[in-house]
């Protein structure tokens, strides 16, 4: 497909034709990032043809720029339908062109046909370079791909998955699945970076291994990946809902032993005690599901810090000179965040309003709590990690789990996703998304009566004691030696609840801009660890 070009004349047409409609056209679309901010203008910066029989079809680079002059770079594939073939639905939701001699000319998303689909799975399999205008869009395969890909990929029927999101992913067949970014960032992308590690130089068989990507290059060798093919793994759904769906019946022996009897009394051990005896059938499967998550947890942790020859993955010490970064980072989310607490205190739910009044009067002395933890020095080792872990980037498969989207969080640039951490950030992030579980059907959008929610939050303190001890009984065990574990249990409990603070806050952040009625989660975990 290397023959296949754009010429100027379209180039300069989509150009004409389109800026003028982009902004509002990307308002509507889901996986765009930028809803909330106000565009001040959008242009096509690239058009790179994508070879189909009897369509035209393109991958058009969009810059997109803000009124406060920020930049993101977005690629949208598109379809152009003529004549006959431009229903009033498709006029409504596409781009328009001038109209030709067959008729109207509509642009519409390519990534709803077939043959579009089957067409970018064959770059991939004859690891093709197609010049656009500006740069070229080039496949590559990593050394696992004869081993994961059939002789030919044509008789791989694509299918879309789910809803349309920030990313778009498509299932060929039951081989193979390919995760196209909507949103490209210069720079090397870690989903693609640490999965071609994790699929080539280690051993570690609990992540889809990658057989190839798309990446974009400009004429100046500015790199940006447009998406990765992994091996299709056959799952019961990610681990969030099996969680969920574990504790249901926990909830169930919870309400028919209040109805029963009164709230177990005592202090917290002997109310666990208490809790546990009537709930042991319901929780003992997801504990022991619980340590099988922890095992591979570390054993990710481990694989990533397995290679010091590769600078990009080779474990770094601390240096204060990171920590005091570190540390201004933090500060500089506590302020967003807190500066955010304050304007919206009046409009959050009424119940939450004086836990958060209570919370705003403390940033002083939360920023203190995170000098004091970052002052002295960290005697570990510092490594590449997932960087944005919880329950809901894990799969359940049968009786395993199946670690995926090592992207990172998006809203950070990938310059700073690369950088390496304390793995404690990821066990942090995941002791925080059990809490979530255990407190969402009391306080988040579906909660129960107040008065309900009081008496069962008990029950979920216990649980979620339960199942964090469980996971870092197992994590610890599993990577006792690993060099990233400092030597004593006090430093590692410092740097632990370091990254659950400043993930609560985070949290908290995100609760606030999208949903409010879920604050009380965060605002009840920050509490509680300042408490302790």
């Amino acid at each position: 497909m290397a023959d296949v070009g754009v010429g100027k004349e379209m180039y300069s047409e989509l150009r004409r034709d389109l800026a003028p409609q982009l902004p509002a056209f990307l308002l509507k679309q889901r996986w765009f990032g930028g809803k909330a901010r106000r565009i001040k203008s959008a242009d096509v910066t690239d058009v790179v043809p994508i070879r189909m029989p009897g369509s035209e079809a393109f991958v058009l680079m969009i810059k997109v720029t803000y009124e406060d002059n920020a930049e993101e770079s977005y690629a949208m594939p598109l379809l152009r339908a003529v004549g006959s073939a431009v229903t009033p639905e498709l006029e409504a939701s596409g781009l328009k062109q001038e109209p030709d001699e067959a008729g109207a000319v509509v642009l519409i998303d390519a990534l709803k046909n077939e043959e579009f689909l089957r067409s970018l799975l064959s770059l991939i399999q004859e690891k093709a370079s197609v010049p656009g205008e500006k740069g070229e869009l080039r496949a590559f395969q990593t050394t696992a791909y004869p081993r994961l890909s059939p002789s030919t990929v044509n008789d791989l029927r694509p299918k879309p998955v789910g809803a349309e999101q920030s990313n778009s992913s498509i299932i060929y067949g039951h081989h193979l699945i390919l995760k196209f970014f909507r949103r490209i960032q210069e720079g090397i992308n870690p989903d693609l970076e640490i999965g071609k590690f994790l699929t080539e130089k280690t051993s570690f068989a609990n992540v889809p291994p990658l057989a190839g990507s798309l990446e974009y290059f400009t004429r100046d060798g500015k790199q940006m990946v447009q998406g990765i093919l992994q091996q299709f793994v056959p799952n019961e759904g990610d681990a969030w809902s099996f969680t969920l769906e574990s504790l249901a019946p926990f909830y169930d022996s919870a309400a028919k032993h209040l109805s029963d009897g009164p709230e177990p009394t005592g202090d917290q051990h002997q109310r666990g005690e208490s809790i546990l005896e009537f709930a042991r059938a319901s929780i003992d499967p997801y504990l022991a599901a619980t340590e099988i998550l922890a095992r591979r947890t570390a054993e990710m942790h481990l694989a990533l810090a397995s290679e010091a020859r590769d600078p990009s993955f080779a474990p770094e010490p601390f240096t204060m000179e990171f920590q005091r970064t570190l540390e201004q980072s933090i500060r500089e989310l506590m302020a967003r965040v807190f500066a955010v607490l304050r304007d919206k205190m009046s409009t959050l739910p009424e119940e939450w309003r004086r836990k958060a009044a209570d919370l705003a009067g403390k940033e002083q002395t939360i920023a203190s709590r995170f000098q004091a933890a970052l002052d002295r020095p960290i005697h570990a080792t510092r490594t590449r990690i997932h960087g944005d872990y919880h329950l809901g980037q894990v799969l359940r498969t049968g009786s395993d789990f199946m670690i995926i989207d090592f992207e990172g969080e998006p809203a950070r640039p990938i310059a700073e996703r690369r950088v390496k951490r304390s793995p404690l950030q990821d066990v942090a992030g995941m002791l925080r998304s059990f809490h979530y579980a255990a407190f969402a059907p009391l306080l988040g959008e579906n909660k129960m009566q107040a008065e309900d929610a009081r008496k069962m939050s008990k029950w979920a303190d216990v649980w979620n004691a339960l199942v964090a001890d469980r996971f870092l009984a197992k994590y610890f065990e599993t990577a006792s030696a690993a060099t990233f574990l400092p030597q004593s249990r006090e430093e590692t409990q410092v740097i632990l609840d370091l990254h659950l603070l400043e993930k609560a806050i985070y949290e908290l952040g995100y609760e606030l801009n999208n949903r409010p009625t879920w604050v009380g989660i965060p605002l009840q975990g920050i509490s509680k660890l300042l408490s302790e």
